[in-house]
């Protein structure tokens, strides 16, 4: 078995990762819903998992959190990609029940005051990096707009992503076990 994961693969699967998805006619190597915890992994047996627009979907942000938690390695990386929440994409579509920003995750990193302040969970990750619009290629002025926000990501959600709304965050997770 590959210790690569894909969820929520579709007919997009990455090369060289399981792909689970609910379809089973996708490229999924096991037809699974990601709203049924938990997944039929072992415990800390992944090495890297994506969630390429996926998590948007599913009802239970931090139960699917815990799940990743728990089949990851220590220092597994994870990579979640999701509509940023100010963008029109996040509303359009009726089955997006969660809405991201960029401090969505810090819940879980421990080096951030909302772990310390709110602990919902007992899944810890370190957020290594989070970028906005990283597979999205934008003219001028949107690109000037996207690095200032890849430079100052809370700055520019606090004063200016109202104003100039991006598309889609990525964020870099790695496993604290």
């Amino acid at each position: 078995m590959p210790r690569s994961l894909d969820l929520g693969c579709g007919n997009r699967k990455r090369p060289g990762c399981l792909g689970v998805d609910i379809n089973p006619r996708s490229d999924a190597d096991v037809v699974h819903d990601l709203d049924d915890l938990p997944y039929p992994f072992e415990d800390s047996y992944f090495a890297e998992a994506y969630a390429d627009n996926v998590l948007e979907h599913l009802e239970d942000v931090v139960g699917v959190l815990e799940e990743l938690h728990r089949i990851c390695a220590p220092q597994a990386t994870i990579r979640i990609a999701v509509p940023y929440f100010r963008s029109h994409w996040a509303f359009i579509d009726p089955t997006h029940h969660h809405f991201f920003t960029v401090q969505s995750f810090s819940y879980f990193d421990p080096d951030h005051e909302h772990s310390r302040l709110y602990r919902y969970s007992d899944a810890r990750f370190a957020v290594e990096r989070i970028v906005f619009n990283e597979a999205i290629r934008s003219k001028w002025p949107k690109r000037v707009v996207t690095w200032a926000a890849n430079r100052w990501p809370v700055r520019y959600e606090s004063y200016l992503s109202h104003l100039l709304p991006l598309d889609e965050l990525v964020f870099y997770l790695r496993v604290i076990k």
